[in-house]
């Protein structure tokens, strides 16, 4: 099946007793065995549920993966994919990522005597910056909140060379628009809040790896450390990922609407957008994804006062996270990488006047004219 084919009929009515269309949500926290020799699949919800299998059966099928295993939470998905790690390791990461994987490997890493370093531009290391205490690269492609673009695939070679892991979180693209197992990345991690969940209404995250023996490890620390992924949450990614992409190609069609109409404003020194910044960087965003997402981040100059635009826009509520139908604006220096201490973001180029705008399903022209109407309202 096509994806957009396998997005709705990924789970067929055959698999269900009763032929259900829709999949049923079990509840139960345990179940009964047929006898002390005779286990069946699922023992303890915490393991595995039929409803949460159902949907990592799914996304498996989406993503491309022998394994995928669902959490509570994307940072739980993180965490998780860091605790592959043992003390004297060393993890790489670009310097612009969630401002929770920074807080964790910023504050949680030197707990374990686990070294990490922020690089500017992954895109420019080579073999002699691998050295032999690094143990995992951590890519977030397109970055967040500047959005920038790694190679992936130059990042896998030289990796790979050495034995290290390759995390991706493609939590902003999705199976939709960037599949990075194919390009073998080892481990992608997703926060399904966000796009796949798609209506703000979950807290969700996956791992997916076509490595069975890390698809084990990463099973048996979501078991231990609790982080699994309710019954009633994996229903709701199951929903949601049937109109994922017809959620995804509306807000694409806002999204080059707008980031146009943004360029051509005058109140607007810069508009990041995934390759953005450079040739280089929009000739990797083409070659590995299918288009740019739907997150954009602006920097208002200095003749217009930013609080005021964020706060007269009404179509665009000021709120944390992304992905869902509902446009958003957010202050990243302290709204999502408050973590970050001020002389980093000073550094990365997080500024109090740059503005992330998570981009909805609502009608282009209301939502341009809502921008226009904010940066009128707010000039000095």
């Amino acid at each position: 099946m096509n994806l957009n084919t396998l997005l709705v009929k990924g789970i067929s009515a055959h698999t269900d007793q009763h032929k259900a269309v829709v999949p049923p949500i079990y509840l139960s926290s345990t179940f009964a065995q047929d006898g002390l020799d005779e286990f069946g699949k699922f023992c303890y919800s915490r393991g595995l549920n039929p409803t949460t299998d159902a949907f990592e059966t799914l996304f498996a099928k989406i993503e491309g993966a022998k394994c995928c295993i669902s959490f509570s939470s994307g940072m739980a998905a993180t965490t998780a994919a860091f605790h592959l790690l043992k003390s004297g390791d060393k993890v790489l990461l670009n310097n612009n990522v969630y401002g929770g994987t920074f807080r964790y490997a910023h504050t949680i890493f030197a707990d374990n005597g686990i070294k990490y370093e922020l690089v500017d531009d992954l895109n420019v290391i080579t073999e002699d910056d691998l050295t032999p205490d690094v143990k995992m690269i951590f890519v977030e492609t397109p970055s967040n909140p500047l959005l920038r673009v790694t190679d992936i695939k130059k990042i896998v070679e030289l990796a790979h060379k050495k034995g290290i892991l390759v995390v991706a979180d493609n939590t902003f693209l999705t199976p939709y628009f960037q599949k990075l197992l194919d390009f073998g990345v080892d481990v992608v991690v997703y926060s399904a809040t966000k796009y796949i969940g798609g209506h703000a209404d979950v807290i969700a995250g996956i791992a997916t790896t076509n490595d069975e023996k890390l698809g084990e490890k990463l099973r048996f620390i979501k078991n231990t450390l609790g982080s699994n992924l309710s019954p009633t949450d994996a229903y709701s990614l199951i929903r949601g990922l049937k109109t994922l992409s017809v959620r995804f190609d509306r807000q694409m069609q806002n999204t080059h609407k707008i980031i146009e109409f943004l360029k051509s404003n005058e109140a607007i020194d810069v508009v990041h957008y995934a390759g953005s910044r450079s040739e280089y960087e929009a000739k990797v965003q083409k070659s590995q994804a299918g288009d740019i997402g739907a997150l954009i981040s602006i920097e208002l100059n200095q003749n217009y006062d930013y609080k005021k635009f964020a706060k007269s826009l009404k179509l665009f509520d000021l709120a944390v996270s992304l992905g869902g139908v509902e446009s958003l604006i957010c202050q990243p220096s302290s709204m999502t990488h408050e973590s970050y201490p001020a002389e980093l973001q000073e550094k990365i180029g997080i500024k109090p006047n740059l503005l992330r705008l998570a981009i909805g399903v609502e009608d282009a022209n209301d939502l341009i004219a809502d921008l226009a109407n904010a940066i009128k309202l707010s000039k000095k």
